[in-house]
């Protein structure tokens, strides 16, 4: 067998290992509970799916705060930020955050100890990077995820909500209406801001805070057009309607640009794979079919 192939059988029973025991540890330390995130309580409620943490958060609760040290004050505070802008997915928080970086940074420095120790150094690289990035990568992805269902039901939210103002209800209870009727990441921090209305919380300064939850583009919009009809004495239907309008604009041209861009990437993937595989193909082709004896070409038969 290659070194490459025993450096790969080699991560492949680390990585085995690994999961094993995080799955045992879990099952026998069942009843960890992880620390309460008060300020995800304050902020989300319980409008979002939680969890009570699975195996590998069990295992990590233990090197919490050394890692919450080493993270230091401010990259926690981006962290927390970023779980914002996640929604907290499946109830992640600081410290569950903490804790799949303790393992996920273990594993990752075991597994590639021992594939350098075997000279695997493309193979070791890329468990060091699954040890150290996997987590944020984690966020990154439910960010993204989250940010296009939100922009997604966004104008078809504020058409429905425009409906309902004009027919003679006000603002807040529009708002509380509509919102019972839509599911998802949007209708989860539009209740956020109405529980933070009902606490004491102007209207404005809920709608700034569900602006800073939230890296959408078109949430920052909405929230600025409303706060400005708002002082000018606009219609607030006519308002939603025209942010629901400048969205879907805004989108068709993003659109429009997306594929603009996808037009050369996919000429450049025709130039630079199809085109060479489908000559060497015609080429092999040719001379398996010709059964032309090279040796005697090159007088070497």
């Amino acid at each position: 067998m290659t070194p490459f192939g025993l450096g790969l059988l080699l991560a492949l029973v680390i990585a085995l290992c690994a999961v094993g025991v995080v799955y045992a540890v879990g099952l026998l330390r069942a009843d960890v509970k992880l620390p309460d995130d008060l300020a995800l309580a304050l902020e989300v409620g319980r409008t979002r799916t939680t969890r009570t943490g699975n195996a590998i958060d069990r295992l990590g609760i233990r090197w919490v705060p050394m890692v919450l040290r080493l993270m230091g004050p401010a990259r926690i505070a981006r962290i927390r930020a970023r779980l914002d802008h996640a929604g907290h997915p499946y109830g992640l928080t600081v410290e569950r955050y903490a804790a799949r970086r303790a393992v996920y940074g273990v594993v990752g420095g075991l597994g590639g100890l021992a594939l350098l120790s075997r000279s695997s150094w493309l193979l070791a690289l890329l468990v060091f990077a699954y040890g150290w990035w996997f987590a944020d990568f984690t966020i990154w992805m439910a960010i993204r995820r989250r940010r296009d269902d939100i922009e997604r039901t966004l104008p078809d939210f504020l058409d429905v909500l425009a409906v309902v103002v004009s027919a003679g209800l006000g603002f807040r209870q529009a708002l509380e209406r509509v919102n019972a009727v839509y599911k998802g990441p949007w209708s989860d921090e539009i209740r956020v801001a109405l529980r933070q209305m009902d606490v004491g919380v102007s209207r404005r300064e809920a709608f700034d805070q569900l602006r800073k939850r939230n890296g959408s583009e078109q949430v920052a919009q909405f929230v600025s057009a409303l706060q400005q009809g708002e002082e000018l004495g606009a219609p607030i239907a006519r308002t939603l309607l025209q942010i629901a309008q400048d969205m879907r604009r805004a989108e068709a041209q993003n659109a429009r640009r997306r594929a603009a861009r996808m037009v050369p990437r996919a000429t450049g993937v025709i130039t630079l794979l199809l085109v060479p595989a489908t000559m060497i193909l015609l080429i092999s082709g040719t001379i398996i079919g010709s059964q032309t004896n090279f040796g005697n070409i090159f007088g070497n038969g």
